[in-house]
C-alpha cells in the first residue's frame, strides 16, 4: 500500500478556495510614516504605486502618532530589542509592569495581564477557566470571535451557543442550568464584521439573576469609547459589573499585544495556569513602551475617537445616499454587503487597479457564506476629500458591476 499523496492533499485544498473565490492574497504594503493612511503597495510585478488603505484596524493612526515613536524610540535605545524570554525566566521589564497598571486603571480593576496578541488573552483565557472552575458551562454568543471559541473549546468544559445578542435565548439557557453549577457569559462589546453593538447592562442583570460571571471582548472598543478610551463598558458605565474585560493594543492604540483586566486574583491565577501565557516569550518591551504611550494619550484626548466618529457617520451617510447596501451600526465600523465571494474581489480588485484604493473582501469562514462584503474603517486621518472620492469609487463601480443597491427594486 502505498504512502498519501501529499503534494496532492495540499494542492487539492487551495484549489478549493480558488474555486470558491475565497482564496486569501496577501496585498503587498509598506505603510509611509508621518502618511497615514497611505502606503505604497506592491504589486509583485516590479511596480509600486501609493493607496489609501480603508480597512486597517489601527482605528485612531495611533501607530504612527509621534509620543507613540518617541516613547519606542527611547525603549530601544533603554533595553534592547527583545524580552529576554518568558515572564517567569527573564521576560518581564519595567515596560510590561507599567502598561499592566495602566490597563488595570483604564478599566478600573485591580489588575491586568498581558498576552502577545488579543487572541492569545482569549483562547489562554477562556481555557484556563474552564479548569480552575470544575464544571463550568460558558454561554458563547454565536458571533463569538474564533479566539473565544477556540480558548471555549480548548478547555473542554460544557457550552451552550446563545443567539447573537439575544437576551431571552440567553437566560432561557441560563435557566436551564442547575443553579450550583458555575456558569460564565462570553461575548464582545462591538461584533467587528456587523459593527453592532451587545446589550451589556442587560446581559450583566441576567448574570446576577443566575450567579453567572461575565467576560466581554473589548478589542474593537477599547480606545474607541469611554471619556478614557476604556471602551464600550466605560461609556455605558458598566465595567464593574463585567468580571473580565479582554482587550487588545493592536488597533485602536496602534501597536500589538492583548490582555484581560480583573481582580487580581483572576489575574494571577491565569498567569500562574495558563500554558499559553507561561511557555510563550513575552512582549517586546519595545512595543510594551509603544503600548503605553498610546494607552496614556488617549486617557487624556478624546479628538482623535471624536474625529474618527464623524467621518465613520460621515461615509456612512454618503454611501446611504447612492442607495448602497451599508449595514447601518452603532459603531464606529462601516460594512457593504456584497453577498458574493468572487464578486468581493472583483470589486475590491477594480478599487486597487483603478483608484489607487485598498480595501480586502471579507469572506467566509470570517462571514457567513452569501454575507460577503467590505468593512472599511474610516480613520481621524480620512478627511472629507477621501470620504467624498471612496464613495464615488464605490458608486461607479456598483453600476460597473451590477450589484444590487438599497432601492426598492433590488429588495423585490
Amino acid at each position: 500500500m502505498s504512502a498519501p499523496d501529499y503534494k496532492r492533499i495540499f494542492r487539492e485544498a487551495i484549489e478549493d478556495l480558488h474555486r470558491e473565490g475565497r482564496y486569501r492574497y496577501f496585498a503587498q504594503l509598506r505603510r509611509k510614516c508621518g502618511k497615514f493612511p497611505r502606503s505604497d503597495y506592491y504589486d509583485g510585478k516590479g511596480n509600486v504605486k501609493e493607496v489609501t488603505v480603508w480597512c486597517s484596524n489601527d482605528y485612531l493612526g495611533m501607530g504612527q502618532h509621534p509620543k507613540v515613536l518617541a516613547a519606542m524610540h527611547e525603549a530601544v535605545d533603554d533595553v534592547g530589542a527583545g524580552a529576554g524570554g518568558t515572564r517567569n525566566i527573564a521576560g518581564t521589564s519595567w515596560y510590561h509592569v507599567e502598561l499592566e497598571k495602566e490597563l488595570a486603571d483604564l478599566h478600573g480593576k485591580e489588575a491586568a495581564l498581558l498576552f502577545n496578541s488579543g487572541y492569545m488573552a482569549n483562547q489562554a483565557t477562556l481555557a484556563t477557566l474552564a479548569k480552575l472552575l470544575p464544571g463550568l458551562v460558558t454561554l458563547s454568543d454565536a458571533l463569538n470571535h474564533a479566539s473565544m471559541i477556540e480558548g471555549i473549546r480548548h478547555g473542554r468544559g460544557d457550552k451552550m451557543i446563545f443567539q447573537h445578542n439575544d437576551l431571552e435565548d440567553l437566560e432561557e439557557k441560563l435557566k436551564a442550568i442547575p443553579p450550583e453549577k458555575p456558569k460564565l457569559i462570553a461575548f464582545e462589546s462591538v461584533y467587528s464584521m456587523d459593527g453592532d453593538i451587545a446589550p451589556i447592562e442587560a446581559i450583566c442583570d441576567l448574570a446576577d439573576k443566575y450567579g453567572a460571571m461575565t467576560y466581554i471582548d473589548e478589542v474593537h472598543a477599547v480606545g474607541m469609547y469611554g471619556p478614557r478610551g476604556g471602551g464600550v463598558c466605560e461609556r455605558d458605565e458598566v465595567m464593574d459589573r463585567i468580571d473580565i474585560i479582554e482587550g487588545t493594543l493592536a488597533k485602536a492604540y496602534g501597536i500589538m499585544g492583548g490582555y484581560i483586566a480583573a481582580d487580581a486574583d483572576i489575574c494571577d491565577a491565569i498567569r500562574s495556569y495558563a500554558s499559553g501565557f507561561i511557555f510563550t516569550t513575552s512582549l517586546s518591551p519595545v512595543l510594551a513602551a509603544g503600548a503605553l504611550a498610546s494607552v496614556r494619550h488617549l486617557k487624556e484626548s478624546g479628538e482623535e475617537r471624536a474625529l474618527q466618529q464623524k467621518h465613520a457617520a460621515l461615509l456612512r451617510e454618503k454611501l446611504l445616499e447612492r442607495g448602497l447596501p451599508v449595514i447601518v451600526t452603532p459603531s464606529h465600523i462601516v460594512p457593504v454587503m456584497v453577498g458574493d465571494a468572487v464578486r468581493c474581489k472583483q470589486l475590491t480588485d477594480a478599487l486597487m487597479d483603478d483608484y489607487d484604493i485598498y480595501v480586502q473582501p471579507i469572506n467566509y469562514p470570517t462571514v457567513p457564506r452569501g454575507t460577503e462584503r467590505i468593512r472599511l474603517t474610516p480613520g481621524p486621518m480620512h478627511g472629507p476629500e477621501e470620504i467624498t472620492r471612496m464613495t464615488e469609487a464605490l458608486d461607479e463601480l456598483w453600476t460597473r458591476l451590477d450589484l444590487p443597491r438599497n432601492t426598492r427594486e433590488a429588495a423585490e
